[in-house]
């Protein structure tokens, strides 16, 4: 019976190290991500900056919205658009190097006319000679669920992409265009979580036009349905295996008691 009790506490160890492998790799498949939206997403109730607000005239620089100023309720996100995130450099549109803690903007993006949007003004990044041709950024200081712009002109399938980002500058994950002209871009976090603290608009190669963004929405509650979260085949294999095991090791060690 010792050899026995042994054997069991031998058991119980090495299924508490598989439980807790198991644990963790749940965890990580667990961790936010974001799906793309369409513009239905967004209800009436999303916040919506179209550029054309009072008070922001053409070649205002680094525009920063309060809520009041896009409609937005006393709770709303303060809304704050740059080149870049500190820490990121800009290469022709490109973007390289990763986003430092406590996210934060840097660069210039500024409110223009383009006549090749149809409903100017917009938001291009850089100015001058680089004006088009400059990643765009925007910082919520307050974190959201979803958000969306309308950007373009694009000449180039997948020449751009726009990247989620947490308040760490981690990245949640990104699209790319599927089409030409002007295409709304948008991304939702995959639990309907408000962990959405910035977003940009970047270039993955050349596009002859350039780009700039307009209508940008956002929401911090979106009635998106939220697909429940199922285990990994690995993690159900492995509980059934160990469930099985233990009421084998179980019932040996009961008949070994009995007198």
């Amino acid at each position: 019976m010792t050899t026995q009790l042994k054997d069991f506490s031998k058991f119980i160890a090495a299924a508490g190290v598989f439980g807790l492998a198991s644990l963790c790799s749940v965890s990580t498949a667990n961790a936010v991500s974001v799906n793309r939206v369409t513009a239905a997403t967004f209800g009436a109730e999303a916040g919506r900056i179209t550029f054309s607000e009072p008070g922001f005239a053409l070649g205002t620089i680094n525009p920063v919205y309060a809520p009041a100023q896009y409609g937005g309720g006393v709770n709303a996100p303060i809304v704050s658009f740059g080149a870049l995130f500190a820490g990121q450099t800009n290469t022709n549109a490109a973007v390289s190097g990763s986003p430092t803690a406590s996210l934060s903007l840097t660069g210039i993006a500024k409110i223009v006319r383009d006549d090749a949007t149809p409903s100017t003004p917009v938001l291009g990044g850089g100015e001058g000679s680089s004006l088009f041709n400059t990643p765009i950024s925007i910082l919520f200081n307050r974190n959201v669920s979803a958000v969306g712009l309308d950007a373009g002109f694009f000449n180039t399938i997948g020449s751009t992409q726009i990247t989620a980002f947490n308040r760490n500058g981690v990245s949640l994950g990104s699209v790319v265009n599927t089409a030409l002209g002007i295409e709304f871009l948008g991304l939702v976090t995959d639990d309907g979580s408000n962990a959405i603290a910035g977003l940009q608009f970047s270039a993955l190669s050349a596009d002859a036009s350039g780009f700039a963004i307009d209508n940008v929405r956002f929401n911090e509650a979106v009635n998106t349905p939220v697909a429940e979260s199922v285990p990994e085949p690995f993690t159900i294999v492995g509980t059934l295996i160990g469930g099985s095991a233990a009421m084998r090791m179980r019932k040996k060690l009961k008949s070994s008691t009995k007198v």
